[in-house]
């Protein structure tokens, strides 16, 4: 079940939310964690026998994990009603499979701003063990009222 931090932070709602809890946030870098039930529909036929979260979805964990420490960047800096968009993946690596009744952790690092592109890196980790690390780019888009 979703935080009310988290709910205020991002627009996502279940059942495309994938950020549980904020565990840490700092000024530049968020850890946030997502445990997996099992009830998710996406298990029936992702593999029936065996089922694992798709790798799309621990993406999107992470990005979701980055769109709320973007948020609270934009808000330190009086950026207004904004909300990061991805613009680009790179260096997408996959190293164990998420299954049901996992949780992961996203740890997400800004590194730095080019023009109105921002850029980060993100690491999902399985029992203190990598699961997935990539780079991503957001742009900014109107945040709906």
């Amino acid at each position: 079940m979703p935080t009310q931090e988290v709910l205020d932070a991002i627009p996502h709602r279940d059942p495309f939310l994938f950020v549980d809890e904020i565990v840490e946030l700092k000024e530049e870098e968020i850890l946030c964690k997502k445990t997996f039930t099992g009830n998710e529909t996406f298990f029936q036929g992702h593999y029936p026998g065996f089922p694992i979260v798709p790798g799309v979805l621990l993406c999107e964990a992470a990005l979701q994990s980055g769109a709320i420490l973007l948020t609270k960047i934009f808000a330190n800096e009086n950026i207004g009603p904004r909300l990061p968009v991805v613009a680009k993946t790179e260096q997408l690596r996959f190293k164990q499979i998420v299954r049901p009744g996992d949780t992961i952790m996203m740890h997400v690092k800004y590194k730095e701003k080019m023009q109105s592109m921002y850029f980060l890196r993100a690491k999902v980790t399985l029992n203190d063990k990598p699961a997935l690390q990539f780079d991503f780019a957001c742009a900014l888009t109107e945040r709906p009222q």
